[in-house]
Order: C-alpha cells, then structure tokens, then sequence
C-alpha cells in the first residue's frame, strides 16, 4: 500500500485540497488525510469466529477567512467531493463568528526535520496464518488449567497506514507507521466463583510481539488469580497501582494541565506552573522521537515540531500540554501536542515489582479499574477496583467490588515509589506506582 507512487499522489491531493481553498478566498487552510487498511481475525474455542479486512479514508480540511473558521471533512477523494468539501469549509467560515485566537501555528514553529522514527514494519500474513496463531493463543490459555471454564476469544490484528497533513503556509508531509497486536480473554470457574481476565501484546514490529502462547498463558494465569476474590472492611491503607492501570494516574495529570482544561478554569491544578505538584524523586517527560515506539511522531496533528522536553522535573511542573489554540487563549506558545502526548514517560525507581509489594508491607494491589470516577475540577478521585490484598509483602487474596477515593493533589504528593516494570503498550509509559495512604470502601 505504502508504495511512493501512492504517497505522491496522496500529497497531491491535500496540496490540490489548499489550492482549491486559496481559489475560493481562504486566506489560510490547513488538510489532512488518512488512507489505512487492516486484518483482524478472532478465534473462539478453536475456531475462527470473525474475519474483518478493511480499507479506511478520510480527508478533513479547515479554513480560515481572517479569524473566521469553517471545517469540513469527507471519505470521498474524488476531485469533486474535494472541491465540494472545501466549498462547504468556506461555507462554514463565512457563516462564523471571528475567534482572535483562531488560526494556524507560527511558521517557526512547523516541523522542517523529519527523523526516522521507524514506524512502519507491514506484517504480511494471510487468513489461514492468522486464524491459526489466534487459535494457537487462545488453546494456550484453555489448556494452562482445569479451572478455564471458557473463552471470550483470541484476536490477532494488523493495521497500516498513511497520513499526510498539509497547510497554506508550505507544511506538507506524510507519515506511514503500522500497528499490530495480539490478545485474549478467558473465564474461569471453581466452585462458585467466576471470574474473566484478558492481557494483549502490541507493537509496531510484529517480530516485536510476546508469542501467542505467552499471551495466552498470561491471560490464563490473571484470571485464575482473581478466582474467590473477596471484599475488605473500610479503611486507610497504602495502594500499589499496578503498571498497566498506573498509566491512568498519569492520565488524570495530563487532562489536568491541558490547555482545553485550563482556559476553561476547569482543572485541579490551575495556576500549578513553577511549583511542586510531586515528591522530588518524581520526573515526567516526553520522548517523542524514540525509534519505533507507540506514541513517537515528528511533528503533532497541526505540523507544529515535537521535541524532547521536561514536563515535571524534581516534583515541580515546569510545562503545560498546549495546542496551537489553546496556547494562544493563555498567551502562551504551542508545546506540539495537538492532538495529545508523545511517549510521556515517568521516570522509574531501582525496585520492581516484587520490591514495591515488600515495600508496601500491608496494603492494596490494584490490577483493574472501573468507571470514571474523576473529577478534573476538584481532583476528587474515586473508583471501583479488584485486585489483592497484600500482607508482609506477600500477597494473601484477590480482592473485588472495592472502591479507592482520594484527592488528586493529595495522591501525586504522597507517591511513595515507581516502579521499573515498565509497561510500554501505550503513549503513557510508567511503571507500578505506590501511594502512601487511600481510603478503601467495601462491603
């Protein structure tokens, strides 16, 4: 798909798409447009359930006349859907009230290297390949133990594609990448109790993904655990989020600090810049030009250039995460994060997982969360959560329908520990994050 004949001709069509804007009266615009395809096949109880195969476009182009803004997208590339959808764009903008703020980035602030970032690696398997690997992961978790009463399936998938973003000022560029995964869910029963679990593996390099048997092992073994999972009493005690939900901690941290968030005064951490928001240890930073991970880009959504830069540095936060947009309204300049983050990655300790629960002593390990219960005003945090109860470092029982509560501010000042069980599956990477002390609500 990938062939340069057809990004040439992509190209073509987003500078087509700001020459027609121009023609019409624009005096800015700015394109973007995705061409991707993927195969995804899930197996159940050794067959193969779904086969999907698609083929996605789309263009989307925003106009400027002065301040006045109009957008308009569309999943035709024909030349006359093009002329049509910039016409309706212009429609839009005439139609608009002026917004001061509107318009596209500084110049100087557009991309104009492009490292190679290592992004796409096209995994080439056919139908019968991939039914085969989604059945081979899903036997290995129902063979790994009796007590795997059923299968909510396996899934193999692989997705490639194409982007290209252009804008009147001279920005034009593509980007191929790939993304491919593999995962499974499984149930489990002993005596009265039942429980479901599920783990993944994901990558831009399929040569890169754990194997289908280890996923289903994996799977397998996380929901066993959970089996005859219990409630707690109410009490204070310390939490360990585990890795791959601690990312959501920093998730709350990122929404808070948000341009959106803060010129709408509608954030816990108003104001926060220059001061301490965390212990000292702490230290949150983005990666965006690391070769071949999730969140790496050369530039974000507007062709604003991304940078390696500190976001929080001895505890202190020292940057927002702005937009073109959201920077002008606080009189600030553009970060490069339209469009979100780029590899955020907390800094981890020297202990894993093992030492973080020794370190713990007593407390929580938390290794799922439910509903969102965040409050981005307040900070008020509260949500539903399983996992176990842990004792002398050693963990005792699984534990379920519990619920944590804390306040946000609170929580980031009394992390205790990172761990350097590093989860790289997503944009977030962090390891396991111990919290001195939260409220735990049961039965």
């Amino acid at each position: 798909m990938q062939n340069h004949e057809e990004i040439n001709h992509l190209e073509a069509i987003v500078q087509t798409i700001l020459d027609t804007a121009k023609k019409q009266g624009a005096t800015a615009a700015e394109a973007g447009l995705n061409v991707e395809n993927g195969l995804s096949i899930t197996a159940r109880l050794g067959e193969a359930e779904t086969i999907e195969h698609h083929r996605d476009q789309g263009l989307g182009v925003t106009v400027y006349f002065g301040q006045c803004k109009g957008s308009a997208s569309s999943t035709d590339l024909s030349e006359d859907s093009i002329i049509e959808t910039v016409s309706a764009a212009c429609s839009f903008a005439r139609f608009t009230s002026e917004d001061v703020y509107a318009g596209l980035p500084s110049q100087e602030l557009l991309a104009t290297q492009f490292p190679a970032l290592d992004l796409y690696h096209p995994w080439s398997f056919d139908v019968d390949q991939g039914i085969a690997l989604a059945i081979e992961c899903e036997q290995a978790a129902r063979d790994f133990h009796p007590d795997i009463s059923n299968s909510e399936g396996a899934t193999v998938s692989s997705h490639q594609g194409i982007r290209v973003l252009g804008n009147s000022l001279g920005f034009l560029h593509s980007m191929n990448s790939t993304r491919h995964s593999i995962s499974c869910s499984v149930l489990a029963r002993r005596g009265e109790s039942m429980q479901r679990d599920y783990w993944y593996s994901v990558d831009r390099n399929a040569g890169k993904l754990e194997s289908a048997k280890a996923i289903g092992e994996k799977a397998a073994s996380r929901t066993l655990q959970r089996l005859q999972a219990r409630s707690l009493t109410p009490r204070h005690c310390p939490v360990l989020f585990a890795a791959e939900v601690a990312s959501g901690l920093i998730g709350s941290l990122i929404g808070a600090i948000s341009g959106g968030n803060l010129y709408r005064k509608s954030s816990f951490l108003l104001d926060a810049l220059d001061t301490r928001i965390f212990p000292d240890f702490v230290h949150i930073h983005e990666q965006p030009h690391l070769p071949g991970a999730l969140g790496s880009a050369a530039y974000d959504g507007e062709g604003v250039a991304t940078r390696a830069r500190d976001i929080v540095v001895e505890g202190v936060l020292q940057s927002y995460i702005l937009s073109t947009y959201s920077a002008r309204k606080l009189g600030m300049q553009s970060t490069g994060n339209a469009g979100g983050v780029h590899n955020l990655t907390l800094d981890s300790g020297t202990n894993d997982w093992q030492a973080l629960l020794k370190q713990m002593d007593t407390g929580l390990l938390i290794t799922e969360l439910m509903g969102q219960g965040v409050n981005m005003v307040t900070g008020d945090y509260s949500r539903g959560a399983a996992g176990f109860w842990v004792e002398q470092g050693e963990i005792q029982y699984p534990v379920e329908e519990i619920t944590i509560a804390g306040n946000l501010k609170a929580m980031f000042k009394s992390i205790v520990a990172v761990g350097n069980d590093v989860d790289y599956r997503g944009n977030i990477r962090t390891g396991s994050i111990l919290i001195e002390r939260m409220a735990i609500a049961g039965e």
